[in-house]
C-alpha cells in the first residue's frame, strides 16, 4: 500500500498536480496554502489511467456493478475506474455520472434610475486578470455558482436501481459533495458499497460521507485549511490563486457591492 501511495504522488508530481506555498480558495469556503490540482492530471490519459487502476483495485471484492461520481471532472474518473473493474472482474462495470444543479446570482445590477457604473471584476481581463467594465442603466451581470443538490439525469437512475454501486470523486475536502452524490444513489434504489478517492486532503470519514460501509483514498496528504474568516493568508494580503480552486467565485464576491 505504501509503494502504491509513493507511485501515486510520483504521478502527482510529474504532471506538476501539486501546488505549495499558495493561497487557495476549495470548494468547501475553506482557505489554504496547498492543492492538489486533478485538472492538471486528467489531460493525461495514462496517469489517470493508473491512478484510477489504483482505486479499482481497492475495491475488487466488493462486487461493484456500477461506479458514479459528481461531474464535472468526476466523469472521468467513472468512466476509467469503471474501465479497470471491468478488465478486473471479467464482466462489465457501468460507468456513469451525477449532475450538479447550479444557480444564477446577480453580481451587479444597474437599477433603471441609476447612472452607468464601472465596475472592477476580478476576472474577464488580459489573461484572464482584473479588468473594468461599464454597466448601462437595466445592466446587470450574472454569475453562475454551483448549487447544492446532485440529481441522477440521463436515465442513469434506472440503472443504479437494485445494483452495487461504487461512488468516486477526485479530491476530498468536506465530502459534501460525494455525500450528496451517495445519497442520490441511495434515493434511486442503489446500493453503495463504498467510496473511492485520488486524495483525502481533508480527512474525511467513511461517515462524513454517508456512512458507507468502506472510503479508500490513494494519498492522504497533511494539508492545514481555515475558515475564510480566520485565513491567515487573507490578513496578510497574500493574493488569492484564480487559476485553481474557487479563487474566482470568492473575488467575485467580494468585489460585488453591498446589500
Amino acid at each position: 500500500m505504501n509503494r502504491m501511495m509513493e507511485r501515486v504522488r510520483e504521478i502527482l508530481t510529474q504532471v506538476q498536480a501539486v501546488i505549495t506555498g499558495s493561497h487557495v480558495v476549495y470548494a468547501s469556503g475553506r482557505h489554504g496554502s496547498a492543492y492538489v490540482n486533478k485538472d492538471a492530471v486528467y489531460p493525461h490519459t495514462h496517469a489517470t489511467s493508473e491512478i484510477c487502476d489504483q482505486i479499482a483495485r481497492a475495491f475488487t471484492s466488493h462486487n461493484v456493478e456500477v461506479v458514479i461520481a459528481p461531474a464535472v471532472g468526476g466523469v472521468i474518473l467513472s468512466q476509467w475506474v469503471a474501465y479497470h473493474l471491468t478488465n478486473l472482474l471479467n464482466r462489465e462495470v457501468l460507468g456513469v455520472y451525477a449532475d450538479q444543479i447550479f444557480r444564477e446570482e446577480v453580481l451587479f445590477d444597474v437599477h433603471e434610475n441609476s447612472r452607468p457604473v464601472i465596475v472592477k471584476l476580478p476576472f474577464g481581463g488580459p489573461n484572464d486578470g482584473p479588468t473594468e467594465v461599464t454597466l448601462l442603466k437595466g445592466d446587470r451581470i450574472l454569475i453562475k455558482r454551483a448549487g447544492s443538490l446532485f440529481v441522477i439525469k440521463r436515465g442513469y437512475d434506472k440503472l443504479l436501481h437494485g445494483k452495487r454501486v461504487l461512488v468516486v470523486e477526485d479530491v476530498l475536502t468536506t465530502g459534501g459533495s460525494v455525500r450528496k452524490v451517495v445519497e442520490a444513489v441511495r434515493q434511486a434504489g442503489g446500493e453503495v458499497v463504498g467510496v473511492g478517492a485520488i486524495c483525502n486532503r481533508g480527512r474525511v470519514t467513511a461517515e462524513d460521507v454517508g456512512g458507507v460501509p468502506e472510503l479508500f483514498a490513494t494519498i492522504n496528504p497533511e494539508m492545514e485549511s481555515f475558515p475564510e474568516d480566520e485565513c491567515s493568508l487573507c490578513a496578510q494580503g497574500v493574493p488569492v490563486n484564480t487559476d485553481v480552486g474557487k479563487g474566482r467565485d470568492f473575488l467575485a464576491r467580494k468585489a460585488a457591492p453591498a446589500g
